[in-house]
Parts: C-alpha cells; sequence; structure tokens
C-alpha cells in the first residue's frame, strides 16, 4: 500500500513539473495574458496555434490520470472527486478547441493549463503529506536491526541476519544495540529506549525474565535474550500492520466528502443548466452562453475537498502511533469524539489485578515492621497471589524478610513455619476455625472495617496468639483516579463492569468516584450490559484487556484495548492503548475531538469555495457588472486547496499531555 502510494506520488510530482514547463509557453501566447500585462510577442507563422498545442499536450499528459479515475465512478454511477476534476478540464478543452476553429468567443487553454497543474500540484501534495504522515511505519521498520548476535553452545556469538533466527535462539544484545526481536532476558539487566514502540519517554529498566520488545535500544548493560517471536510475529511488525490498516481505512467525515463530491457533480450539472436557461433567455442564444456555461463546470472542481478529510486523518493516525495510541480503524478515532459513557473493565484496568497490602495492625506487644518481617518471611517460597502482596509491601516499606524454617503448607488453611522456638501460622479465618483462636475487640473491628471495604484479611499467629492482621485488596492503579476525575471534566460518563461481587466492585467505585457499577457479571454477559447502555441512547466505548471481554469491546460503538507492548494484534479492539495506561484514554478523547475539528474546519473552507464561486460564475451578479472569470475562479481554487493544506498541518502541534 506504501509502495504504491509512494508511485503515485512520484507519477503526480513527474507530470507536474512537465505540464509545469508546458504551461509557460500557453500562458506567454495567450491574448488574455498579454493584454493583462500589456505586451505583445513578434508575429509569425501558426504563431496563434502555439499556446492550443502546448495546452492540447497537456490535457493529454497531465489531464489522463484524471480521466482513467473517473471511469470507476461513472461505471458504478456515483460520480466523485474524479467525475468532477474530469468534467472541469474536459469541458474547458472542448470549449477552447471549439472556440478556436469557430474562432467565436474566447478559448480557456490558459485556464484549462493551470487547473491541470493546480490540480497534479495538490495531488503531488496530497499524497506526499500523507506519506509523511505516515513515516511513522518507517521509522518502525528501521528500528530492526539486519544482524543479530546469536550465542553458540559454547558460549561463542556468530552475527546472522535477522530473519534466520529462530524462537528459542539466544542472542547477546550489547550495550547500545537494537533488541533484534522479542524475546526474554535470560541473563543481565540494563535499561531500554522503549519510546517509539509503547510512547514512554522515560528508559525501561529490565532484568531476567522481564520481556524486550524487538527494535528498542539497549541501554548501558548487556543482555542474554531468548528469542520468542520474530518476523510477523513480534510486536513490532504487529504494530506496523495496525498503523497501516488505519491508513487504509475511511473515516464517515471522509467518505462524506466523497459523497459532497457527488452531489457537487450534480449541483454543478444542475447550476450549468440553470445558467443556460438564464443566460439563452437575457441576451439570446450568443457565445457568450456557452462560455458561463464553460466557466459554472470549470471552477467547480473539488480539490480542497479532496485534500479536506485524508490529510487529517493520515496525520492523527500518525500522532496516535506517536503517543501509545494505535489506530486500527479510523471510524473509531473519529466517532470517539461522540462518546457519552465509557466502561471500564475493572481488573486488569482499573486495577493491577494482583494483591496489595490495604493495611495491617498488630498487638501492643509487637512493631508493624517486625510482623510484616516475619509475614514477609514465612511467604518467602509461595506464589499465591497474597503471598505475592505481603512481600511486595515489605520490599516497599524496606522491611528484611525474617528467617523461618520447617516451611509447609496447611492445605486450604494457609502456612506453618517455625521461627526460633516459636510456632507460626499465616491464613485466613479458616486458619483461625482450624487453631480454635478467637479475636479480641481490636483486631475485630480492624476485620469489620476490611470487610466493608470487601478486602480480604489474613492473620499472624505465633504460639497461638494473633500477632497481626493484613487487609488486602485488589490493588488500584495510580492512574485510575486521574483518568476518572479527567473523564468527568470532559463530560463523559464512567461505569465499571466487574465479576466482581457487589461488596469489592463497590468499595473500588467509591474510592475512584465511578458513577455506575455493574458488578458480577459474567464475561459472556459483559456484551448485553453495553447493548443495554445503548439502548438508553449512549454512545459507549469500552475499555478492557481485548481477551476475555472481545465480546463487549466489538459490541461497543468503540471498542478500546488495554494492550502490552508485546501484544498488539488485539482483533476485538478499534483503539489499543499500547502502554496498559488507562490514562491514555484521555489522549484517545483529546486527538479524536481535535481531529473532528479540523475535518469540520477543513469541509467548510472547501465547500465555502463553492457556495461563493458556483454563483458568482453562473452570473448572479452580472446585473451590476461584475462576472467572475474561470482564471479568478482557479486562483480562489487554488487559495481554498492551500489553506485546507496548512490548516491540516497544524494538526501536529496538538499536545496530548493529560494535563490541561
Amino acid at each position: 500500500m506504501l509502495h504504491g502510494n509512494h508511485k503515485h506520488e512520484l507519477m503526480f510530482r513527474n507530470r507536474f513539473w512537465v505540464c509545469l514547463l508546458l504551461t509557460i509557453p500557453v500562458l506567454l501566447f495567450s491574448p488574455t495574458i498579454q493584454s493583462w500585462l500589456g505586451y505583445s510577442l513578434p508575429p509569425f507563422p501558426a504563431k496563434g496555434m502555439v499556446g492550443p498545442v502546448f495546452a492540447v499536450l497537456i490535457f493529454a499528459y497531465g489531464g489522463t490520470p484524471f480521466l482513467q479515475m473517473a471511469v470507476p465512478e461513472l461505471k458504478q454511477r456515483q460520480p466523485g472527486m474524479m467525475t468532477l476534476i474530469s468534467l472541469a478540464i474536459t469541458v474547458a478543452f472542448a470549449y477552447s478547441l471549439f472556440a478556436l476553429f469557430t474562432d467565436i468567443g474566447q478559448s480557456f487553454f490558459w485556464e484549462m493549463a493551470t487547473l491541470i497543474d493546480v490540480m497534479l500540484l495538490g495531488h503531488w501534495l496530497e499524497m506526499r503529506s500523507v506519506r509523511q504522515a505516515s513515516g511513522a511505519l518507517g521509522e518502525l521498520a528501521e528500528l530492526m536491526p539486519d544482524q543479530a548476535e546469536r550465542l553458540k553452545q559454547d558460549g561463542s556469538t556468530e552475527s546472522v541476519k535477522v530473519s534466520k533466527l529462530q524462537p528459542g535462539d539466544l542472542v547477546l544484545v550489547r550495550p547500545g544495540a537494537s533488541v533484534p526481536a522479542d524475546g526474554g532476558i535470560v541473563k543481565g539487566h540494563s535499561t531500554l529506549n522503549e519510546a517509539m514502540i509503547t510512547g514512554e519517554s522515560q528508559p525501561v529498566a529490565k532484568a531476567e525474565g522481564d520481556n524486550v520488545i524487538g527494535g528498542t535500544i539497549n541501554g548501558d548493560g548487556s543482555l542474554r535474550v531468548q528469542v520468542s517471536a520474530i518476523g510477523d510475529e513480534t510486536a513490532l511488525a504487529g504494530i506496523m500492520r495496525l498503523v497501516e490498516e488505519a491508513q487504509q481505512s475511511q473515516s464517515r467525515t471522509q467518505i462524506l466528502a466523497d459523497q459532497a463530491a457527488g452531489w457537487l457533480f450534480y449541483i454543478a450539472v444542475g447550476a450549468a443548466l440553470l445558467t443556460a436557461v438564464g443566460w439563452s433567455i437575457a441576451t439570446g442564444l450568443e457565445i457568450t452562453v456557452a462560455e458561463r456555461v464553460a466557466t459554472v463546470l470549470v471552477i467547480a472542481c473539488p480539490h480542497a475537498l479532496g485534500l479536506a478529510i485524508p490529510l487529517v486523518v493520515a496525520i492523527s493516525t500518525a500522532l496516535g502511533a506517536q503517543n501509545g495510541i494505535l489506530i486500527r480503524d479510523r471510524l473509531a478515532l473519529e466517532e470517539a469524539y461522540r462518546v457519552d459513557t465509557l466502561v471500564f473493565d475493572k481488573t486488569g484496568t482499573l486495577t493491577e489485578g494482583r494483591f496489595g497490602v490495604a493495611d495491617w495492625i498488630t498487638s501492643p506487644e509487637w512493631e508493624r515492621d517486625r510482623a510484616l518481617a516475619l509475614a514477609s518471611g514465612i511467604e518467602q517460597d509461595s506464589e499465591h497471589p497474597i503471598a505475592q502482596g505481603i512481600r511486595a509491601k515489605a520490599e516497599e516499606a524496606g522491611v528484611n524478610s525474617t528467617e523461618v524454617r520447617e516451611f509447609e503448607a496447611v492445605q486450604g488453611r494457609g502456612v506453618k513455619a517455625q521461627h526460633g522456638k516459636a510456632t507460626i501460622y499465616f491464613g485466613g479465618a479458616a486458619l483461625l476455625d482450624m487453631l480454635q483462636i478467637d479475636l479480641d475487640s481490636d483486631f475485630l473491628d480492624f476485620r469489620g472495617k476490611a470487610q466493608a471495604k470487601a478486602q480480604n484479611c489474613v492473620y499472624l499467629v505465633v504460639d497461638q496468639q494473633v500477632v497481626a492482621a493484613f487487609a488486602l485488596r485488589d490493588v488500584v492503579r495510580q492512574e485510575s483516579q486521574a483518568v476518572v476525575k479527567r473523564l468527568h471534566e470532559m463530560g463523559v460518563e464512567v461505569v465499571m463492569i466487574t465479576g466482581d461481587s457487589k461488596a469489592v466492585a463497590e468499595a473500588v467505585a467509591d474510592e475512584l468516584n465511578i458513577d455506575t457499577v455493574l458488578a458480577e457479571v459474567l464475561p459472556e454477559h459483559k456484551d448485553e450490559r453495553i447493548q443495554m447502555l445503548q439502548d438508553q441512547g449512549r454512545h459507549v466505548a469500552m475499555v478492557g484487556d481485548g481477551v476475555n471481554d472481545a465480546p463487549a469491546l466489538t459490541r461497543a460503538n468503540i471498542g478500546i484495548a488495554i494492550g502490552s507492548g508485546t501484544d498488539v494484534a488485539i482483533e476485538s479492539a478499534e483503539i489499543i492503548l499500547v502502554q496498559s495506561n488507562p490514562l491514555d484514554v484521555i489522549k484517545v478523547f483529546k486527538l479524536s475531538r481535535a481531529t473532528y475539528r479540523k475535518m469540520i474546519q477543513n469541509l467548510v473552507w472547501a465547500t465555502g469555495y463553492n457556495v461563493i464561486a458556483l454563483p458568482l460564475a453562473a452570473g448572479v451578479l452580472a446585473p451590476i457588472g461584475f462576472i467572475l472569470s474561470p482564471a479568478i475562479g482557479a486562483g480562489l481554487m487554488s487559495l481554498s486547496t492551500v489553506i485546507v493544506a496548512i490548516n491540516a498541518q497544524f494538526l501536529r502541534n496538538l499536545d496530548l499531555s493529560y494535563s490541561d
């Protein structure tokens, strides 16, 4: 697609420069131009044929692409941009030949030549702008190195082409080098620059066990990476596919612009008929009637209308990709400005999907850090989510785990270990029932408050005495509160949908100030809840993980997937947030609203030209002595095209930061 576009760009560029050179003698030998500028060329045989001959060459060479592209529109009986352009230049050419050989009236050769020049220039600039706006693809492709250092079994390295790598291969990534393929670090630690993949400006710390993305830049450390994906399966290839898909798709406003060109075709033909009838009644069947009709048809060409939408959307798509927003469907970006209800899946979207310690208390004789150190020690080797939450809290608090011995799991109740001469247990309410331990008033009060917030309580028991209680909950993302606040400021209602209990869901909703909670909803029923909201007349966007939420994402007006940089090919969503950061939803809305504003502004500029020029060309102001000439009409057309192109470029200055 990109290669074909580049070929068309070169074709329009080359034809523009050739036609521009051929236009010079057309202008020089035009009687109208000579009259305007007050000069005359020396007489010589066939002097009057110089301009027409070059004009014929311009029509044949520069006008042919437009005529060829109009054929499909006419075959489908759907006149559009190319039909209007072809109509304008064909009428100008045919009328000029008629005027030349009958020697009645003024020819339009120089107007036709400049009109074709403007059209070729406009299409060249449009395609060049689209290519430049699509430059993110080229930049992404350049990130992937050509060679990789593959590790042999004896520990030495060999230089191989990246295309020769296979999943399971070990590669050495030296400091400052590009990662040749997706994979996992098996040895070493470093920081990686992932800005072009995820939009994250700060280097990301990586160590053993972490995944890396092909095309990212290694920092100061040396890494040994086991390849997991190559070629078209890499995250980079997935991103490039999604960006390219978005650039091929059409937005509703772009389709509307194409339809408007079709309407304008009929309006132009109708205006030409009215002009013919009106001028025939006023002046009789004179050559001026044909001239007026030709002028109307010539200046009806909507080049600015054709440029108004594609250029804006191409720029916005690339801008999104540079900010970690992958737009699979341009229509989704355009429609996002209409969203009035945003539905978040809870787990993994608003929350991190892991347990964290919300609070803990101890008996009077125990210090908080001492209890946390012992709890972390007894859970040191467990992979249970609660154990991971306890260890994470100890690490966050800077508390070293206490060493224990004789660790064993107590089936369905918790864990047991020895510390010194003491027997230690760690577990929930079932553990207390097994040990037949009753809680005192302080711990009962703590448990009651935790349960009211839908938090789980676990207890540290030393020699049959409860010495500490920990309240754990699904960790809410730091960004979640900010994104809900910003959405409210933008006038968007926030809904949370989850399969969790009402108590758990409402606790999270209260913390984040979410408007509506849909709790205890099975994954297969989430799309029904989306439909319910839509039946209320809402324009709904859904934010989920793109896997369990696939039906709901598809059902929503806009599906937005939280997807990590290594999992971008999520087919159920139209927009993907590469960094898995819910705050990037704000970027989507800001980009959508700015894109829509630019589209409307460009449509106003583009159609405004025709609204003004067509009546003037038809001669509505002829009674007061003003008649729009084809030359002035072409000038207005060029001006509207330039304004549209410049206005679209201003979109590049859009600030997509989270603050206003």
